[in-house]
């Protein structure tokens, strides 16, 4: 019998390269708020988190509600900035058609803005009809609903799926939902990623290989 029988990915700096994309947007946009803001701190500050999380935390920031129409206008600016100049994430074509298990996606994006990053990477057609949000389920990560909703979407027990995660937010979750949880280290802290319990990997042609490696037991942290 197989140790796993699904393979759950986040989307954003996973399936897509989109975190650098999305964190620029918000840096202007604060900025704009008057809060200074570059993309890397607001990729160590945000990414991971839901946008009504990040929304959370800019108001608490600015010690007032945002502007009525900053929500609206930011989903519309990342949209455009998205369609632009998004790529999928290297190597991440490779594995998925090297992987040999159901896969789905779990994300802390809604399914609009999915349309756009899988649409624009040519990745929707992959993952149409498993693709699951923040938005379908009560909490966000690092809680582990979005993670246990999609495994019971997909009828399968959590201890038999393996999550691909790159922030330690999403591995919190995976860990709570039960779950194996490799860690995709090419932008993240891999220290980070396995203090919250992932196997770190920088390499995502290395998926299928990681992947196999858990199913024999034949891999271990290091």
């Amino acid at each position: 019998m197989r140790a796993h029988d699904l393979i759950i990915f986040d989307c954003d700096g996973v399936l897509v390269d989109s975190e650098r994309i999305t964190c620029t947007v918000l840096a202007t946009m604060l900025n704009e708020l008057g809060l200074a803001a570059t993309m890397e701190t607001a990729y160590e500050e945000f990414v991971g988190n839901s946008l009504t999380r990040c929304i959370d935390i800019i108001e608490a920031k600015l010690g007032t509600p945002i502007p009525e129409n900053f929500v609206a206008d930011f989903k519309r600016r990342t949209g455009e900035a998205l369609s632009e100049s998004l790529s999928a994430v290297d190597g991440i074509k490779e594995a998925l058609a090297a992987i040999d298990l159901p896969t789905c996606v779990a994300s802390s994006g809604d399914h609009d803005k999915m349309k756009i990053t899988l649409g624009v990477t040519g990745l929707y057609s992959h993952f149409e009809g498993r693709i699951f949000s923040v938005t379908e389920v009560a909490r966000s990560k690092p809680h582990p609903d979005v993670y246990l909703y999609a495994a019971s979407k997909m009828q399968t027990a959590p201890e038999r799926c393996i999550v691909v995660e790159d922030t330690a937010i999403g591995v919190t979750a995976a860990v709570a939902a039960g779950m194996t949880v490799l860690g995709y280290a090419k932008l993240s802290d891999p220290q980070q990623l396995a203090d919250a319990g992932a196997i770190p990997f920088d390499d995502m042609h290395q998926l299928p290989a990681r992947i196999q490696a858990i199913g024999s037991g034949q891999y271990s942290r290091s």
